[in-house]
């Protein structure tokens, strides 16, 4: 099979990398050094992902595609994927919602697994498996962080993504769900200190739960990203001084990204939890994973790995046509094994455990 990874970023390589071995594997990207950067297992391809009709006539020569672009072009990708009749596998944090296109996915035969990284991606499957475990989900939630080892302030943070999508982070409404109802809350309202794992971080809600709010019922469901003590209270100061506003960002970024560009290994951290009731008992079931920097970034490890093996379950035709939802994949079982024993043989591991009559803490 003939594989087009689009995007030759940190996630976009781990991918291509990954299914080198089962596939012809191309990347697709405009600039020039990233597709230098994959010569040694993947075939460069030049292309610019934002003419349409060239996206579409190049999909049509693959059998599958995996999206591994920034955001904004996340939409269009799905949209070219269904006219060029091809299955796609995005992990790009799109703002739109691509649940809209599922019909006409489900019309042109075509899979389509959206958010397939690590959050938004594994922790879906997480609270997915959950779901399915009880008879009612009370509440779910789910912390998350990917951080350097060696912090330094004053920031206390290390950037590996597009740093206005972090400051996007701290300006965004986190939509959670509380009461049953969808609530729109300021992501820096609310400062938690967490430990997790023997560690301590500071916590803030995050909008990354997403389909999630539509296809789990709950009384509370909530995402919170976590961060290094120090680091939250910095850029709440910055945004209420307004140097996070549009006409600010720009400036502000050339001030304070070089204090979060150094070297520093990365580790990756979530915990999903989910607490409800089971033939009429309350029980908490818990997910607990800790990866550190191997031959690629930690947090290249555990969203581009689990994309590949998400991209695998898709050539092999084990999802229904339409537009997918990740904690689909969670939520039946057969699915949900192939992914977390995936994760295993490339060296995430995932700690489970239930407790019979949870605290509630």
């Amino acid at each position: 099979m003939r594989v087009l990874v689009l995007g030759g970023g940190n996630i976009g390589r781990v991918v291509a990398w990954d299914l080198r071995e089962d596939f012809e594997v191309y990347v697709g990207d405009a600039d020039p050094e990233k597709l230098k950067s994959v010569e040694e297992f993947a075939e460069p391809l030049k292309i610019d992902a934002s003419n349409f009709a060239e996206l579409v006539k190049t999909m049509e020569k693959f059998d599958l595609v995996v999206g591994a672009l920034p955001g904004r072009f996340g939409f269009s990708t799905v949209k070219a994927a269904i006219e060029a009749g091809v299955d796609l596998v995005d992990v790009s944090f799109m703002p739109e919602n691509p649940l809209q296109l599922h019909s006409k996915a489900e019309e042109a035969q075509v899979t389509v697994v959206f958010d397939a990284g690590f959050a938004p991606g594994l922790s879906n499957v997480l609270m997915g498996r959950i779901y399915q475990e009880l008879d009612e989900l009370d509440e779910g939630i789910i912390y998350v962080g990917g951080l350097p080892k060696d912090p330094r302030p004053p920031l206390y943070y290390r950037i590996t993504w597009s740093p206005k999508d972090l400051i996007e982070e701290y300006v965004r409404k986190a939509r959670v769900l509380r009461n049953g109802e969808v609530a729109a809350l300021d992501p820096l309202g609310e400062i938690r200190h967490m430990n997790i794992n023997g560690m301590e971080f500071e916590a803030f809600l995050s909008d990354g739960l997403r389909s999630l709010l539509e296809s789990i019922r709950a009384k509370k469901l909530e995402e919170w990203t976590l961060r290094w003590p120090g680091h939250l209270e910095r850029m709440k100061v910055l945004r209420e001084l307004g140097f996070f506003k549009p006409e600010h960002v720009e400036a502000t970024l050339r001030v304070i990204t070089p204090l979060m560009t150094y070297e520093s290994p990365d580790f990756s951290i979530m915990e999903v939890v989910g607490r409800g009731t089971l033939n009429e008992e309350e029980k908490e079931i818990r997910y607990l994973l800790y990866d550190e920097e191997r031959e690629f970034t930690s947090m290249a490890r555990v969203t581009g790995f689990t994309t590949s093996i998400v991209a695998r379950m898709v050539a092999e035709k084990t999802c229904t046509f339409g537009v997918i939802p990740p904690e689909i994949i969670g939520m039946r079982e057969d699915t949900y094994e192939v992914l977390i024993n995936g994760l295993k043989e490339r060296g995430i591991n995932l700690r489970r455990w239930e407790v019979a009559s949870p605290d509630n803490s």
